[in-house]
Formats: structure tokens, C-alpha cells, sequence
């Protein structure tokens, strides 16, 4: 049997051979294993595989439905009714973060009108998507109460 003689530079012919024989082991092991045939008294496949495979992902869905979609949908729709339920005389906060006290209510156009200056007496004109929230007087009391703490 002849050897094939490789020739690498910046090492020695002794370290040459012996990696040429580390490969050629690692390469016939490779085709020994390749060449393996399956054994015939394996196990029967499981039936149910693909159930225990998905039944973790429906379940980390339903968690994710009901810990964040449902309570979010919950308060989209609480913020819903207060803006749809808005008069005047309420305090307000729009998305910008300007607080102001409803002056005038226009249903049909979805428009608020708003007085943000006592002093002067400044109104905007707003449309009712950027009211951000409506304070409530249980808002007002503890608002009041805290500021009076301090």
C-alpha cells in the first residue's frame, strides 16, 4: 500500500503524517457510520408526537391572550366609553398632555372644545381620538390629597 506524501509548509514531515492519519481515521469513521444500517426492532413511532410537540405552543398563546391581549382590549374599550361619554365640565387630558376642562361637546363633527387657561381664557379645539383620559373627581380628590402632604 503507498502513501500519498503531502507536502505543507512551515512544518515538518512527522507532523504532517500524523495529521494524515488523524484525518484518514475521522474520514473512515465517517463512512462507517454512514454505512450503518438501522436496526430492525426499533420502536413504533409515537401517534401522539405532534401533539406533545404543538399542545405547549397553544398553551403559551392562550397565556399571552389572557395576560396581554385581553386586558389591553379592556382598556381600549373603558377609554372608549369615557371618551364617547365625555360632557362639559369635565377634565381632561389629551395624548399631547395638555389638561383642560370641556367647554363644549360637537358629537356629530367628534370635536371638543377645551379651556386650558382660567386666566385667559384659552380654548382649543380638539378631536375627541386625542383625548388620552377623563379625570374623575376620585382622581381630583386623590390628586389634591397628595399635594397637600407634601
Amino acid at each position: 500500500m503507498q502513501r500519498a506524501v503531502s507536502v505543507r509548509f512551515g512544518s515538518s514531515p512527522s507532523q504532517s503524517n500524523a495529521l494524515d492519519d488523524v484525518f484518514n481515521i475521522l474520514y473512515q469513521s465517517l463512512i462507517l457510520a454512514e454505512n450503518q444500517v438501522p436496526q430492525q426492532d426499533d420502536p413504533p413511532k409515537d401517534p401522539n408526537a405532534f401533539l406533545r410537540m404543538i399542545l405547549p405552543l397553544v398553551l403559551m398563546m392562550v397565556l399571552f391572550y389572557f395576560l396581554l391581549l385581553r386586558p389591553q382590549r379592556r382598556r381600549e374599550q373603558e377609554l372608549r366609553q369615557m371618551v364617547q361619554n365625555v360632557k362639559e365640565n369635565d377634565r381632561i387630558v389629551t395624548v399631547g398632555g395638555i389638561y383642560g376642562v370641556v367647554t363644549n361637546v360637537q358629537r356629530d363633527t367628534e370635536r371638543v372644545t377645551v379651556r386650558v387657561d382660567e386666566t385667559t381664557g384659552t380654548k382649543l379645539k380638539i378631536n375627541m381620538s386625542s383625548i388620552a383620559r377623563v379625570i374623575t373627581d376620585d382622581e381630583k380628590d386623590s390628586a389634591g390629597a397628595s399635594g397637600n402632604k407634601s
